[in-house]
């Protein structure tokens, strides 16, 4: 038997003829499948709330404060101001620690000591704990030790907590796309390993770090169960003064009216989704528009 022969003889069965092995087209099928599933399921899901919402997608929705006994004229004022409170302030605790621990694991640390081992595998661990475990040291640390309360510092700090780690893993893996070429030419032109990390690795890592960011402040919005159980109140007819106010969220005040039986509610219910995912879709918007306009070919 020649080469050519056992080759042919030894290669998987195509039955179609695409020169695809047929587990290769079979898989890719697969994939494509669950795809279509996931994409149809959201797509029904999104049409389903913006009609059953769509007669309540009008000004009164961001201009009212929120109202029992007048549904037809109830608004969401107070849980959104209470989200671009609450938001605000977990960016400002986040993003700074975050980004500087990353810098430091990539860029200053000692490869392959014990000490960032511990942390890298910690900082693994806590990005797949479930929301409600931040929600509860949240409350034992936050809300009672410090004495805090139910505040927007509160939630803020809690929610800080719960979106760190993303915020690290994500501008390590920026950090890294960066060359090394660029680090080793600017070491060699005389730079110190702090000018080099701050005037050209993090700068050449921005849109990586955007995006990762923005994906993380997006979750951020989103929470409701660390919320919660913080003890944040469910019904708010006034906008947060400072941080240490009461305050409301979107999910909050969605999960309010959703247990609520009136058909009014639920048709306020849903069009605040409507609001929340609008919101969700400016910030992706914003981390692409930035990772746009500041993205470098290597």
């Amino acid at each position: 038997m020649t080469a050519q022969s056992l080759v042919v003889a030894t290669a998987p069965l195509d039955l179609a003829g695409s020169g695809q092995p047929l587990k290769d087209r079979a898989f890719r099928w697969m994939l494509f499948a669950a795809l279509t599933v996931g994409v149809v399921t959201l797509a029904v899901l999104i049409a389903y709330v913006t009609i059953k919402g769509w007669p309540r997608l009008n000004s009164t929705l961001w201009t009212n404060m929120p109202s029992i006994r007048r549904p037809e004229r109830a608004g969401a004022q107070s849980a959104i101001t209470g989200t671009l409170w609450v938001i605000s302030f977990t960016a400002i605790f986040a993003l700074p620690t975050g980004i500087l621990a990353a810098l430091y694991l990539e860029e200053f640390a000692r490869p392959n000591s014990r000490f960032q081992r511990l942390v890298e595998i910690n900082i693994q661990n806590l990005a797949a704990v479930p929301s409600i475990v931040y929600g509860i040291l949240g409350l034992a640390v936050f809300a009672r030790a410090l004495a805090l309360g139910q505040s927007v510092i509160t939630a803020a700090l809690t929610l800080s907590l719960l979106i760190l780690p993303i915020i690290i893993i994500s501008t390590r893996e920026a950090l890294r796309a960066v060359p090394r070429n660029i680090r080793d030419g600017s070491l060699a032109l005389g730079a110190t390993e702090w000018q080099t990390a701050s005037r050209q690795t993090l700068p050449a890592a921005i849109p990586g770090i955007a995006t990762g960011v923005i994906l993380s402040l997006s979750r951020a919005v989103g929470e409701a169960a660390p919320l919660l159980l913080l003890g944040a109140v469910t019904f708010i007819t006034f906008n947060p003064t400072g941080p240490l106010s009461g305050y409301t969220t979107l999910p909050i005040q969605i999960f309010n009216w959703t247990k609520d039986s009136r058909e009014e509610f639920q048709i306020l219910a849903s069009a605040t989704i409507v609001l929340l995912l609008v919101l969700l879709l400016v910030m992706n918007f914003v981390a692409i528009w930035i990772r746009n306009r500041t993205q470098k070919r290597w």
